[in-house]
């Protein structure tokens, strides 16, 4: 018989890997990454900084792992709180749908969002040689994020031919992503505010912007 294998080491391994990320995950978000020191790091996950650089290589490393780590459960939580879009109802109906679950998923990874909008809006991270690897993920987000945005709207103008519902998705889907970095950045501000409601406005928006383009094509 072979030898029964202890994978006590790799568990362990891939235990610490993922309490990095996380508490790097949150202290990146509410700091942004140039506050963010290995030491304060290793406090607050109680390991020591040589298992950043043992799983990471170096601190850019590790930003650009938590934001491949926070894309990927981002979009992989996007796909399955829309899995079952709606077939009934109008246009405000079904990308009322779309837009409120969007909203669910941002409220579910503030910190991932927090994370990205601050080094979308800023060259903190320029200096460190993972700078073009973590530029690539954040254009990788946006794109990935607009096409989504893409596939709602012309979903939900759908009744209006396939021509029609895609030509008003491409002209709309950049507006309805603004749209939403605001309400996230409005809620961050002041938690008080409903993310609910802002998406019941920007429904609102982007149904009646849609209807306008698309009646315009028709005619």
């Amino acid at each position: 018989m072979e030898p029964r294998r202890d994978n006590t080491g790799n568990r362990r391994g891939r235990r610490s890997r993922e309490e990095i990320l996380e508490v790097a995950s949150r202290l990146m978000a509410e700091r942004g990454y140039a506050a963010t020191t290995l030491s304060e790091l290793s406090r607050e996950s109680g390991l020591p900084k040589s298992a950043v650089y043992h799983h990471f290589r170096s601190k850019g490393g590790l930003l650009s792992a938590v934001m491949e780590h926070g894309a990927y459960a981002f979009f992989q939580h996007m796909a399955r709180a829309q899995a079952h879009p709606p077939r009934q109802g109008g246009v405000r109906e079904r990308l009322g749908w779309y837009l409120q679950r969007t909203g669910e998923v941002f409220l579910a990874n503030p910190d991932f969002l927090r994370l990205h909008l601050i080094l979308v809006m800023n060259a903190e991270a320029a200096e460190s040689a993972e700078a073009a690897e973590v530029d690539r993920i954040i254009e990788r987000v946006r794109r990935d994020g607009r096409v989504h945005m893409n596939h709602m709207i012309a979903d939900s103008f759908a009744e209006y031919g396939p021509e029609v519902a895609q030509a008003v998705a491409d002209r709309l889907d950049y507006f309805a992503i603004a749209g939403f970095d605001g309400a996230f950045v409005a809620w961050q501000a002041d938690p008080s505010r409903s993310m609910a409601e802002a998406m019941d406005l920007l429904t609102d928006a982007v149904a009646a912007l849609g209807e306008s383009i698309a009646v315009r094509l028709r005619s």
